[in-house]
């Protein structure tokens, strides 16, 4: 009974390993593309060599727009500052009238005048100066705004020792299915 036993477990291991090696080879045979026996009816797939994306880039412009502080200096409305000579040179007029007698009246008359007239122009010229405005103001440019995008894919493969390429709308993976060794029709990952 023993004997009985023995043999069958060697009939079952001889089995499983003929089923193994059957099942490797056919796996073999399909993975290189070469369909033998009952497989000949079934898909056939080539190893895929490389994938590179086809890229389309387009651009768009947009308008950007931001808010920016202006300084402007307001225009004087006198801009040789007449008015604060001849009112200066009127004060040092009638101050430098008020000094002296004589001649000599005359003469400070004169040059407060003229000491009046030369303060009142450099102090209007110092108030004009000053007459700046802030205001914001908007501003704007158009830029382009680029985007790339992925079209489609250049698919190189090899089936039985012949490279071709082709695209596809998708990355296939390492193999890709072909239909009569010539044309790739899907993926298969």
């Amino acid at each position: 009974m023993k004997r009985l036993m023995v043999n069958v477990l060697h009939v079952c291991v001889a089995a499983a390993l003929a089923a193994s090696v059957s099942a490797c080879n056919r796996d073999a045979s399909a993975d290189a593309g070469v369909a033998t026996g009952a497989a000949a009816n079934g898909p056939k797939y080539a190893k895929v060599v490389s994938v590179d994306p086809v890229r389309k880039t387009t651009s768009t412009p947009k308008q950007v727009c931001h808010d920016e502080v202006v300084n402007t200096t307001t225009p004087p409305k006198d801009q040789h500052q007449i008015a604060g000579t001849a009112i200066g040179a009127v004060v040092g007029g009638v101050l430098g009238h008020q000094v002296g007698g004589g001649k000599g009246k005359t003469l400070a008359t004169v040059a407060g005048a003229l000491g009046g007239g030369y303060a009142g122009k450099k102090i209007e010229e110092s108030r004009q100066h000053a007459n700046t405005t802030s205001s914001v103001q908007r501003r704007c440019t158009t830029v382009n705004d680029s985007t790339t995008k992925i079209v489609g894919y250049d698919v190189r493969y090899e089936y039985n020792g012949v490279t071709r390429t082709v695209r596809m709308d998708h990355d296939p993976g390492d193999r890709v299915q072909v239909q009569e060794g010539v044309t790739a029709v899907s993926d298969a990952r």
